[in-house]
Order: structure tokens, then sequence, then C-alpha cells
């Protein structure tokens, strides 16, 4: 979101915002500002992997993609991840983004994959970012070696959105649907909304539906009827 799109809601945002290598800008708040330290913080990572963890839709993928162009990573889906396809990704890839790995977790295969892949990246100096809902200490892992690395590598929350944050966000959401809103709406939204960046997608998502079905722009009386419903 530029400052100028900003300016047009009248909102008084103070947030930093960084050009996300050919993305979206990552819009930078208190609650994700560690994991933003951590990203630039490569290649002086002090472990051959990083941990990024935090609710759905909270920015890692956008966050991982940051890291993915700097570090030139290729993205590999958990499901790809096992003893079998292990030499075939490190011949490809120098370093690793690890997507939702979530999925992986208790799947002895996929765990032996990541173990391996874990190990050879290490001895060679490479990296891999993983991005998880929850910490590896609030895991139950297959695999107790795996566990154990995991558990010790860094890990870095991106937390629930502040007010700043969300307003930010929900603009951007609006803009990207065409959608233009006073800031009226931006701040009944706030107040009766769920605090999450997942909620502002559904309510962004169910105002553009409704929009569409009326045929009338989104104002403060149709949001207060989407979620007094």
């Amino acid at each position: 979101m530029t400052e100028g799109s900003a300016k047009n809601f009248q909102i008084p945002f103070d947030l930093g915002h960084r050009n996300a290598l050919g993305r979206e800008d990552f819009l930078i708040a208190p609650s994700n500002q560690d994991a933003v330290a951590w990203i630039d913080l490569w290649p002086e990572w002090p472990a051959p992997t990083l941990i990024l963890y935090g609710p759905k839709s909270s920015g890692k993928t956008h966050l991982a993609a940051v890291w993915g162009e700097k570090s030139g990573a290729a993205c590999v889906k958990p499901e790809k991840l096992n003893d079998e396809t292990i030499r075939d990704i490190a011949a490809k890839a120098r370093h690793v983004v690890l997507e939702d790995a979530d999925t992986l977790i208790g799947n002895v295969e996929s765990e032996k994959g990541l173990f391996h892949l874990y190990n050879l990246f290490k001895e060679e100096g490479r990296s891999v970012l993983i991005t998880l809902q929850e910490p590896p200490v609030r895991r139950t892992f297959a695999l107790p070696d795996l566990a154990s690395r995991l558990r010790a590598a860094p890990s870095v929350a991106i937390r629930e959105p502040d007010d700043v944050l969300l307003s930010a966000v929900l603009v951007k959401l609006f803009n990207d649907r065409q959608l233009r809103v006073g800031a009226d709406v931006i701040k009944y939204i706030l107040a009766h909304m769920e605090r999450s960046f997942e909620a502002a997608g559904r309510v962004v998502d169910m105002a553009d539906k409704k929009a569409l079905a009326d045929k009338k722009p989104v104002t403060l009386p149709m949001l207060r009827d989407i979620l007094n419903n």
C-alpha cells in the first residue's frame, strides 16, 4: 500500500514499509518487526534453519517470498519432501523455503526427509526457512532427532496484529478488489471483527460479494449487516 492510498482514507498510519522485491509492499509493524529483522540478518543466521511461525494469513508466505528472492531459495512443498527427493532438491536449490510444514509433522517419511535435508544443508552451509502455525516446542514429532533439531533452531513469531496494522491491511484488501471505503467503515470493522488477518480477509470477501450482488458500493450500513450476521 502506498503512502498516498493511506492518505485517501485519512487514517493516521505510522508504519514502516519495504519493497517486497517485486511483490506488494510488506507492511512492518510491532507484530512482525522481529521476523523482518531475522530475514534481514541472513546470511548471518546462527544456524542452518530459521522457523517462522504465526497464525494463518499473518504474512508468513509474503515474508518467506522476500527471503526467497533475497537468497535465491526454492520453495518446496511439504508433500514433496521424503528420503527419495532430498538429493534432487539439494542438486537444484542452494537454499530452500519449506512452507506450511505443519502438514508433515507426524508423518514419518516426510519427517525423515526433513531430517536429512537439515543435516545435508548444515554440512554444506546452506539455509532452510520453515513456516509453521505454531513453534516446534508445541508440536509432537514422530522422530525425536528431528524434534530436537527444530526445537533448538532459532524461531521467530509473527504475532496477532495491532489496530494500526489491521487498518492498513483492511485498506489494502479493499484496494486490491478496487473497492473504495471510508474511514468510518474501517473503524467499524476494527471495533467489531475478530482480531486476526484471516478475519480481515473474510470480512472484505463478504463485503465484495455483497457489493457485487447488490450492485452498490461498500457502506457502513452494509458492513453492519454483514458483521451482525
